[in-house]
């Protein structure tokens, strides 16, 4: 699935758009390394994600094409949340 895909299914990021627009700034990697829009994104992925002065890194746990709200819970697990003060 596109991680711009997999962040709206999700609701890690509420618009699809909004998820373009922070891959095509390079807000937005998978293990690793920088995400287009298009990038693919599978189960066990590590995606860091910069948005304004937080940094989340999150594991995939299942990729669904769609989900309720309480499935898009289960879709991953915040494996650290910072606030930079910078």
């Amino acid at each position: 699935m596109r991680i711009d895909k997999f962040l709206k299914v999700s609701r890690i990021i509420k618009r699809r758009e909004t998820a373009k627009n922070l891959c095509d700034d390079g807000d937005i990697s998978i293990n690793g390394k920088i995400a287009k829009p298009m990038s693919e994104v599978k189960e066990g992925d590590i995606l860091v994600l910069q948005i304004g002065k937080n940094t989340i890194t999150a594991k995939i746990l299942q990729v669904k094409e769609f989900a309720t709200k309480d499935q898009a819970k289960a879709m991953y697990e915040i494996i650290d949340d910072q606030t930079s003060d910078a």
